[in-house]
């Protein structure tokens, strides 16, 4: 092995890829957790509630953000746990190589993505990318093979249609609420008054009467496979 390939941390000869692999790894980490997760469905149903219920800037986008990355955490450890358990441990024992490691790493993620991704969608950018598409569900279960070139923009697709959907389903009652404050607004001749003064606390009540935070979780963690 080339000497100028090896460098030394704390004692210990290092290889240069390895430290490369490494920065390169933490650099895009944050657009691993949006693009391969669910953070993008948690954040943007999230966004689309606190939009519907008027409250601007409450809470704030540092709240949604850790909400969506607590619940993206939950809903991750199944795949993380079989990731340290097919890849990180082998590879830390030094069973397997760097190669072996992302090449078994790679197959848990692939299967949580292909489980939540419709299998049209699939198909579109498989035909998009010259690679054979799978016709059933059952097929696209077992699409591992497919490049991750394929699978995350069809997975972040079906994520995005996924939150907006559930973005729809969280305004329907908080516009009925706006309708109905409106209607009686106009009725009273108070034109001048901003609905929104008078139909915000009635979303904020009837959103705590429900139990609304425990309400959406628990949704949203169901809607993910």
């Amino acid at each position: 092995m080339p000497t100028d390939a090896i460098i030394n941390v704390n004692g210990d000869s290092v290889q240069i890829l390895d430290v490369t692999l490494l920065l390169v790894t933490i650099t895009l980490l944050p657009t691993l957790v949006v693009m391969m997760t669910s953070f993008t469905r948690y954040v943007v149903s999230l966004s689309f509630l606190r939009t519907a219920m008027g409250t601007q800037q409450t809470p704030p986008n540092m709240v949604l953000v850790g909400m969506a990355l607590i619940l993206t955490l939950f809903t991750m450890t199944p795949a993380l746990d079989s990731i340290k358990t097919t890849a990180y441990d082998p590879y830390v024992a030094g069973e397997i190589t760097q190669r072996e490691f992302f090449d078994r790493a790679q197959i848990p993620l692939k299967r949580f993505m292909l489980d939540n991704t419709e299998i049209g969608t699939v198909q579109l950018y498989c035909d998009m990318a010259g690679e054979t598409a799978p016709t059933t569900v059952e097929e696209l279960e077992q699409a591992v093979d497919l490049p991750l070139l394929v699978i995350v923009p069809a997975f972040v697709t079906s994520e995005l249609k996924a939150a907006f959907w559930i973005g729809f389903l969280l305004y329907v009652p908080f516009l009925l609420i706006d309708v109905i404050v409106s209607s009686t607004l106009m009725s009273m001749g108070m034109i001048m008054l901003p609905p929104s003064m008078i139909s915000t606390p009635f979303k904020i009540l009837l959103f705590i009467l429900l139990d609304g935070w425990s309400l959406l979780f628990s949704t949203l963690i169901q809607t993910v496979k």
